[in-house]
């Protein structure tokens, strides 16, 4: 793969860094450059005959505006954390658990008819009548208290601090203003924002891409006052961070009904996205969403009044665009952009219709990492961050086309690193390369449909809640990494799709999670229609692949509504005095690879003694296949994303479907993994290991044997 071909490449510029901005722009074959967070790009590079994109991210960097507007800032709900009365009176001081930097309470009239006070023993609101609020001290406190019940105030707070341009600060040591979000739900801010957009598109000729760092809501991020708990919460599909007063008081007059404080902030909980959602979170959803299209349609036409495109960022305040939504395509965006770490992200953006794809890459060229470790700074190691996720995303992009990449951040970071400098080179080849292959003709799939079952269904498709390091615990990520570069079609399913008929197409179901999780469904698998019509499609043929606590729901004759299919429940204590079915380890010839690990979960039993199992840990079965009519159950206690069990999954996917374990254009070695591009007769190889690697690969044309070093791509013309 050294085709020397240019262009598709987003490269940070910076002012002061011109030469470095277009020798690097030269190298690694760019044909636009941006702006991030913090710089600007001088005349020098504005005309060296690159295409522009301009970062703005349209609801912060209005500061003075904003100062004299302060009450249409952006607000949320917080709940304190409970305290015990112990005397008839408890007092809350309401900002004492969060960073004061980030929040103020709002105390208006049209707020505080929003507050609501709980007993959180007897989970009774509190009258009224029974609390006062002391607006200079900041004070709430609760009269006739009953003693040792504990209590919790939920109220509004304006944000006054940005949360990404918080990140920003923080990580990079900024000593700048703290910016502030500013809610276009209010009709001055949206006058406003209007014309200010008239006014930059005019004021930057140069501008070929306007880049909007998503639109207008956040999504949730609460930071605390305490340094042992910075991170209050964290959820990348909540919706938290886009109510106000005004908002509640215009969904009320469109849908009939009042939502409260207790609707957010859901016992101290939030609205977390790993949980199933209920009818007033959607349609506030809905609500929102609505709201986001109109008003950013109207700013995407006024981008394109002016002779220029419009992309939107899949990440920071995308909350209400929704790409996998059904009325996305009425924002008329251009093109999505997406910041990847793994290959799941990669398929996240790359599922999205009728736009540009565009990934940016990581490392971003920041002194530190998410997760606060060196990256362009002392002990840093750039290069080999760069090649560990560009590993994880290649794989996905053999199976998806993706248009562009690029970078984000500060240029002038890369100085001293001249090794992640030419992988990055290494990189953009590869990837151009990868894109033309797409583009000649559609890669070649195994005769297998994969649908993944849970609450959300498209909506959220390729995604939990956020990047793979902050849903790591949850089995469901670490299905879809492995199947985000797997040779199989995926597909999304809700439980209103299985109603309707969805699994017509498919050949393997799964669902994954916790119990009572929006990934395993909760009280979805109460209705009889949805147990009646997975059961008939897999007596039929179909295969269902439970992980973990799958179809698990209370109120039934088993804890797994699927058991009669998985052939295993869960004991949820009153199984006690009941025997268990004997059973002996299996073995089915080449499913297992060597180094798979599936651990144990712990009070899963057999139903009866029809499973294979083929795998235990701690005496309890972790790992079985189940026949059933023509179909097949398959029963995994948990999974996690490592290479071998990616083969594992692969091999699971193939046995449940009748196929040859290692049929053609599937690589021998599960080291390794491949993609064939039929128009083109090319096969591509690559190596996902870091060691050197020997591999076979069984073709109509015969067998391609090939030895690779670590994380080298290969491509054979066949």
């Amino acid at each position: 793969m050294t085709a020397e071909l240019t262009g598709g490449f987003t490269l940070p510029g910076e002012s002061g860094y011109e030469e470095l901005t277009l020798k690097l722009a030269k190298k690694w074959g760019a044909d636009v450059i941006r702006d991030s967070d913090g710089t600007a790009l001088s005349d020098t590079i504005l005309n060296a005959g690159y295409g522009i994109y301009s970062t703005i991210c349209i609801i912060r960097d209005h500061n003075e505006w904003a100062k004299n507007h302060m009450d249409k800032l952006q607000q949320s709900f917080l709940v304190t954390n409970p305290k015990t009365a112990v005397e008839p009176f408890v007092t809350f001081h309401l900002m004492s658990d969060f960073s004061q930097g980030q929040f103020s309470v709002n105390d208006s009239p049209e707020s505080m008819q929003f507050w609501q006070v709980f007993d959180r023993t007897s989970n009774m609101e509190v009258s009224r009548r029974l609390w006062t609020y002391e607006k200079e001290a900041g004070n709430l406190t609760i009269q006739n208290a009953v003693p040792y019940h504990k209590y919790t105030v939920s109220f509004l707070a304006y944000r006054i601090w940005e949360e990404i341009s918080m990140y920003n600060h923080v990580t990079n040591g900024w000593n700048k203003e703290h910016l502030m979000p500013v809610d276009p739900r209010y009709v001055e801010t949206r006058e406003y924002l209007l014309q200010w957009m008239e006014d930059w598109c005019a004021a930057h000729p140069d501008t070929t891409v306007v880049r909007f760092t998503s639109l207008f809501y956040n999504f949730a991020w609460i930071w605390g006052s305490s340094e042992r708990n910075r991170s209050l919460f964290t959820d990348w599909g909540s919706y938290d961070f886009t109510v106000s007063p005004l908002a509640l008081q215009q969904f009320a007059s469109k849908y009939g009904y009042q939502l409260c404080a207790e609707d957010f902030v859901n016992k101290g909980a939030y609205q977390v996205t790993h949980m199933p959602p209920n009818a007033r979170k959607l349609d506030y959803m809905n609500f929102i969403n609505d709201f986001v299209i109109h008003f950013g349609k109207e700013l995407v036409d006024i981008v394109h009044r002016h002779g220029k495109q419009a992309y939107v960022f899949y990440d920071d305040s995308w909350v209400g665009l929704e790409p996998y939504g059904k009325r996305f395509h009425e924002f008329g965006f251009d093109g999505l952009i997406k910041c990847v770490f793994s290959g799941y992200e990669a398929r996240l953006c790359a599922g999205v219709k009728s736009v540009t794809h565009e990934l940016r890459l990581h490392p971003y060229l920041f002194p530190v990492g998410l997760g606060g470790a060196p990256t362009f700074s002392r002990d840093g190691d750039p290069a080999l961050e760069a090649k560990k996720y560009w590993n994880q995303i290649r794989r996905a992009l053999l199976r998806v086309p993706i248009e562009r990449i690029g970078l984000g951040g500060y240029l002038h970071l890369t100085e001293g690193y001249p090794e992640f400098c030419d992988y990055v080179e290494q990189i953009t080849k590869e990837f151009r390369r990868i894109r033309k292959l797409h583009e000649e003709g559609p890669v070649y799939h195994l005769k297998c449909t994969v649908a993944v079952l849970h609450s959300w269904g498209r909506l959220r498709s390729w995604t939990l809640s956020g990047h793979f390091h902050e849903t790591e615990q949850h089995d469901l990520i670490h299905v879809i990494e492995a199947l985000s570069g797997l040779p199989v079609e995926v597909t999304f399913l809700d439980f209103e799709d299985i109603k309707n008929g969805a699994l017509d197409d498919v050949q393997v179901l799964i669902n994954a999670g916790k119990a009572g999780s929006a990934w395993s469904g909760g009280d979805a698998w109460k209705d009889a229609r949805v147990v009646e019509q997975i059961t008939k499609w897999v007596y039929h043929g179909g295969t269902l692949i439970g992980i973990r606590e799958p179809s698990a729901v209370e109120g039934f004759d088993t804890f797994f509504r699927m058991s009669e299919i998985l052939g295993v429940d869960k004991d949820k204590g009153a199984r006690v005095c009941h025997g268990k079915w004997e059973y002996h380890i299996e073995k089915i010839e080449g499913l297992l690879p060597a180094g798979f690990n599936i651990p144990g979960e712990s009070q899963i039993y057999l139903t009866d003694g029809k499973n294979r199992v083929l795998a235990e840990e701690n005496k309890v079965p972790a790992l079985t296949i189940r026949d059933f009519g023509k179909g097949k159950g398959i029963y995994l206690s948990s999974f996690r994303y490592s290479l071998e069990n990616t083969r594992l999954f692969l091999n699971l996917l193939l046995y449940g479907t009748n196929q040859e374990l290692i049929p053609d254009y599937v690589t021998a070695n599960p080291y390794t993994e491949c993609a064939y591009y039929p128009e083109s007769k090319v096969l591509v190889i690559i190596n996902n290991s870091e060691k050197s690697q020997i591999t076979s690969i069984s073709t109509e044309f015969g067998v391609v044997n090939a030895q690779l070093e670590g994380y080298e791509t290969r491509e054979v013309l066949l």
